[in-house]
């Protein structure tokens, strides 16, 4: 497969994988795989940044109803601090790949390297502005892995989980030199390393 190609333009069974939650703190490294039914259009996909949580929501079901077929994988903790976090990311992303119920005959990933898949694959840098399937998994990540956040911040109050989903922002690093790490915390990231070792 030529990289200068189009993707928009291969629609036979591809399917789009993207991942949520490489820059977090705590919690587990969320992808997801999709692919489209080119019969049935989902309307309004695009890079699940750039959409309101409304509209992620409303897509998120859509896409799980109208997809040829799809799959939600992770990476916990505790591998994503054995592996490292790009490692945990790829496998959680073979996870994904492999979890689908139709094979597709390309994966196209989000990012510029591609895990190790039984199925030919092409990485798209920006893909998930650029190829509907990667959109479409993008959202599903996304989606899944901030609800997990949210019931987390419920198990684990103080911190603001679901408010910033674990990333480093002020108030969870305030948060994390006050009450200390929890067990969903990556002990392999700085923050979190620095303070357990201190």
């Amino acid at each position: 497969m030529q990289l200068g190609m189009d993707f928009s333009q291969v629609e036979e069974l591809v399917a789009g994988v993207d991942e949520v939650g490489r820059g977090p703190l705590c919690g587990a490294v969320v992808t997801a795989a999709v692919i489209l039914d080119p019969a049935r259009p989902i309307l309004g996909l695009n890079d699940s940044k750039k959409l309101s949580e409304a509209r992620r929501d409303k897509l998120f079901d859509e896409i799980r109803e109208k997809a040829l077929a799809w799959c939600i994988a992770r990476a916990e903790v505790e591998e994503i601090d054995q592996l490292n976090i790009l490692h945990a990311t790829m496998l959680a992303m073979q996870r994904a790949v492999e979890g689908l119920s139709v094979t597709p005959k390309l994966a196209l990933i989000d990012g510029n390297r591609c895990p190790k898949l039984q199925v030919p694959s092409a990485p798209v840098v920006g893909g998930d502005a650029k190829v509907p399937a990667i959109a479409a998994a993008s959202i599903l990540a996304k989606v899944s892995r901030d609800r997990e956040m949210q019931a987390l911040e419920l198990q684990y109050p103080g911190y603001g989980i679901g408010g910033h989903k674990g990333y480093p922002t002020p108030v969870h690093l305030e948060a994390l030199r006050r009450l200390g790490p929890t067990p969903i915390h990556r002990r392999s990231f700085g923050p979190v390393r620095a303070l357990l070792e201190e």
